[in-house]
């Protein structure tokens, strides 16, 4: 930090120069008309040795600055070129302008386009001006910093040194922009519901609460718009989706932040079974979009995308990877007892459908790498599907998975408003019980249903998850330009 501050001393005394010799090297306004790859490519012919007469303007961060300030390494949005600033191109008022320039100062270049007696393609600057003047200095080794969360707090930075952070982050909005494109292409509306609820619902988690001066009411910032965009569905609106963020006031690891962009979408007249199909098109579209065929590689393994998905029931899958059939269990005990056999406590678990879930996030997640649908959840964990038509102990609800991350889920909308109720009176109880992440009862949603909702096929999916498989992220704090941290 000393060493810093001193730096910073001697770019102020610069920045102090340039101010007393009536220049400012923050101006309101400058047009570049070339960017480095474009230039890279349109010349990538040119002899080395060879000038041009074509005239460009480029902007940029001095990556690097060689000579006195002769050779500069531009970067800018594209890429990398090199400006070469010679006293025969420049006059003197911006040849002393290069005697303030440092490492990490924007800069604003108008010359001819050349390549270098040693082969590097090279704008001839003919004036030059400082844009923007860095009072920080730019870390030496920024790859090499042994505390990696000061790259996610100071992401500005990891932006500027690491290109790789950098096209992450692009390759993530490509990805918001193709789910965007595909529903809009399927005739999806894209609406927004509101982030302020006054009651919790929409998924079972815990909420961050807040409060409302005016109307001096608590609210709750949503974890899931699911209940708003079902209303819509109920007032006609047929086909909708969101893109937004929600909050979960939950542990943060590689597949968590508190806050996070998810999708959801509702199609009337639709069931699970429609949504089964439209994840796996969805994906394929947006992986074909944004890396141009439907594959991608996470940690060494090729995930295939064009073919369907696998369908398998989520205690088929247990019975599968343990040996245990929960089917049989008729009792949470007798579940128990069977997950205790396979070494999973599963005392704290209040009913059934809970211990077929702990069993199956313990036992049998990790192992699902090729893209498959975890088809027919407990009935106990899923209070807005569908009861089974087959098995009253399941709901018509599917978990999307692949490399061993859900990234998303589908239900058979509940529709019956009178089942819906006593749903929430389950969870209700369960909230009585000490479970903060079961969900409240919203008397205006069983109004909503008791106007009737059509057969309706319902699907959410965390943009961030699926954004971390196309990029080969690490974590979800990669893909999230601001991601939660712990203060220091």
């Amino acid at each position: 930090m000393a060493e810093n501050n001193i730096h910073r001393e001697s770019r102020l005394v610069k920045y102090n120069n340039l101010v007393q010799k009536g220049y400012n090297p923050y101006p309101y306004c400058f047009k570049p008309n070339a960017f480095a790859q474009d230039l890279q490519e349109k010349y990538k012919d040119l002899p080395a040795g060879e000038n041009t007469e074509d005239r460009v303007t480029v902007a940029g961060r001095a990556m690097a600055v060689r000579n006195n300030g002769m050779f500069i390494d531009l970067k800018d949005i594209s890429g990398k070129i090199q400006v070469f600033c010679h006293k025969n191109h420049l006059n003197e008022d911006a040849l002393e302008l290069l005697k303030c320039l440092d490492v990490g100062d924007l800069v604003g270049i108008t010359g001819f386009v050349r390549r270098t007696p040693r082969g590097e393609l090279s704008v001839a600057a003919e004036s030059f001006d400082i844009i923007g003047k860095s009072l920080q200095p730019l870390p030496e080794k920024f790859h090499g910093l042994t505390d990696i969360e000061a790259r996610y707090r100071q992401r500005y930075i990891d932006f500027i040194m690491n290109d790789d952070s950098r096209e992450i982050f692009k390759k993530r909005c490509q990805i918001t922009s193709a789910i965007r494109r595909y529903f809009e292409n399927h005739g999806f509306l894209e609406v927004e519901t509101p982030m302020l609820h006054p009651i919790m619902g929409g998924a079972n988690a815990k909420p961050f609460t807040t409060h409302h001066n005016a109307l001096d009411m608590d609210l709750y910032l949503r974890i899931a718009p699911e209940l708003y965009l079902k209303r819509l569905v109920v007032g006609g609106l047929d086909k909708v989706f969101e893109i937004g963020r929600n909050f979960r006031n939950e542990g943060v690891d590689k597949k968590h932040n508190p806050e996070f962009t998810g999708l959801e979408a509702y199609q009337a007249y639709a069931d699970y079974n429609d949504m089964a199909n439209l994840i796996p098109d969805l994906i394929r579209y947006v992986c074909e979009q944004v890396l141009g065929k439907p594959s991608f590689t996470y940690n060494g393994v090729e995930i295939d995308v064009s073919k369907p998905f696998e369908r398998k029931s989520i205690v088929d899958l247990i019975k599968e990877y343990t040996g245990i059939d929960l089917m049989e269990a008729q009792t949470v005990e007798e579940a128990q007892e069977m997950a205790k056999s396979i070494g999973v406590d599963a005392s704290d678990c209040s009913n059934w459908g809970k211990v077929v879930q702990l069993v199956f996030d313990e036992k049998v997640e990790s192992n699902l790498v090729q893209p498959i649908l975890v088809m027919d959840m407990p009935r106990d964990v899923s209070p807005l599907a569908k009861t089974h038509r087959s098995n009253p102990r399941l709901v018509e609800h599917f978990d999307a998975y692949a490399c061993g991350m859900e990234l998303g889920c589908a239900y058979s909308e509940l529709s019956n408003p009178l089942e819906q109720r006593e749903r929430f009176d389950i969870q209700a109880l369960q909230r009585e019980a000490g479970d903060d992440e079961a969900q409240m009862l919203d008397e205006d949603f069983i109004n909503a249903l008791e106007h009737a909702l059509p057969p309706t096929g319902g699907m959410g999916m965390g943009i961030d998850r699926l954004a971390i498989l196309l990029t080969g992220a690490d974590t979800i704090r990669d893909v999230i330009a601001f991601p939660t941290l712990r203060n220091k």
